[in-house]
């Protein structure tokens, strides 16, 4: 049976703040683990997200997860995954957080919207860096382990932030500062390895 109770609207925002991260990790994982909660009573989604309640809709969230458990543990493959679901994971995070705050006025609808979008941008990114910094190693068990690592986060992340939303939402925030100086890293390990590269083009 679905839940139907009302989430007051702090403890709503802070929902939204771990689960927009988690769906920028494993959008499908997500969605799943959401609608399963919902169906087991634990989580009482909002009237506009009850779709995800649905069977059908968590039995093709899990079998596209299924697909995305594989496609993402392979090296190489893996970042041409991630690079189109950046117009997956991002845009739908954002519309959760819409539809999930129905009840607020639209204008808070929207920066809800826009505050789901630019977490699920953020773990997105720090995901994508975090490949793009171990794909370069030649054994496949690095890119593995790190893509276990993001499903299992995605899930329990989800399911922690109906037990302990505030918790939840102050370790996306730190997460998100360790996101923030993981992409500098890379962006400055790339610019050094390009300038490294032209000086030796360089060379006579």
């Amino acid at each position: 049976m679905l839940a139907t109770m009302k989430l007051p609207a702090h403890e709503l925002l802070a929902l939204l703040v771990a689960t927009s991260f988690a769906a920028g990790l494993n959008l499908y994982a997500t969605v799943a683990t959401l609608g399963l909660l919902s169906r087991a009573g634990v989580l009482p989604l909002p009237p506009a997200l009850q779709l995800l309640d649905n069977w059908y809709v968590i039995a093709i969230s899990a079998a596209l997860f299924l697909i995305e458990f594989f496609a993402d543990k392979v090296p190489a493959f893996d970042l041409i995954w991630n690079a189109l679901h950046t117009f997956i994971r991002v845009p739908i995070a954002g519309l959760l957080a819409y539809r999930a705050t129905a009840q607020l006025s639209p204008t808070q609808q929207i920066l809800a919207a826009v505050l789901g979008s630019a977490i699920a941008l953020a773990a997105h990114g720090g995901k994508t860096a975090a490949r793009a910094a171990v794909t370069p190693s030649p054994e496949p068990l690095s890119n593995i382990t790190l893509s276990l690592g993001e499903d299992a986060l995605a899930i329990s992340l989800t399911w922690f932030a109906t037990k302990h939303p505030y918790i939840a939402a102050a370790i996306v925030l730190w997460l998100i500062v360790v996101i923030i100086t993981l992409i500098r890293w890379v962006v400055r390990s790339l610019r050094a390895l390009f300038r490294g590269a032209e000086h030796e083009i360089a060379k006579p």
